[in-house]
């Protein structure tokens, strides 16, 4: 990897002396580097900037790795990610497997050991070309750019607001798939519980008025697709 490569590469380490090792490693080879020294704020960036790669520890305070993977594998099967532990517990391992991972790695690792394992991840993206598309064009002139997270109609943007957003984008992310009203729930609300569907079917509502009909589909009794 003697050039900058042009993936973007999020690493969440919550022990500082590492992270910022490894930080500086990363940015001599990759041209955009995030970091996060928690799962939270982990999670937080990731849904802001979107990295093609994630390095993740395991056991991250807040939200522990395999929680946080969890999280992104619900909307998101694209994304490679090398899961850094401690543990060589079969369970762990086992569960990790389960969310498609690029490498599992033992601490302590070496940077030979990294360097591998993102190889490996570069070389995914090359042989399955499963690199999520940046802008995304769909019938009646519609186009959408994922980095932007804006929505465009013959070349004009459509307005929206920041909830209604965030129901797109994660509509965007898969389309065909259906998201259940769970999932959009948790993407717009969090944690916040809400009693009926009300407001969600309002917000879908109101974004239908500005996109062709038929843009987005119900699925009666379980939730929403592109």
């Amino acid at each position: 990897m003697e050039e900058k490569l042009k993936y973007s590469i999020l690493f969440i380490e919550d022990e500082k002396d590492i992270r910022d090792n490894y930080t500086r490693y990363l940015k001599r080879h990759f041209s955009r580097v995030y970091e996060a020294e928690d799962g939270e704020d982990g999670y937080k960036i990731y849904k802001e900037k979107k990295p093609e790669i994630i390095i993740l520890d395991i056991n991250l305070p807040k939200l522990n790795g395999l929680e946080l993977l969890k999280k992104i594998r619900l909307t998101d099967q694209t994304t490679k990610v090398i899961m850094l532990t401690a543990y060589s517990d079969t369970k762990y391992l086992l569960d990790a497997a389960e969310l498609k991972l690029v490498k599992y790695l033992v601490k302590p690792i070496t940077r030979n050991d990294l360097k591998s394992a993102l190889e490996m991840a570069v070389q995914e993206f090359s042989n399955f070309d499963i690199v999520s598309k940046k802008v995304i064009n769909l019938k009646d002139g519609l186009r959408w750019d994922s980095e932007e997270s804006r929505l465009y109609r013959d070349g004009l943007e459509i307005l929206f607001t920041k909830k209604e957003i965030l129901i797109i984008a994660l509509l965007f992310s898969s389309p065909n798939k259906i998201f259940t009203y769970e999932d959009i729930i948790m993407e717009v609300w969090g944690d916040y519980e809400i009693d009926n569907l009300s407001p969600l079917k309002t917000i879908i509502k109101n974004i239908r008025k500005k996109l062709p009909k038929d843009t987005v589909i119900n699925v009666f009794g379980v939730g929403y697709k592109f």
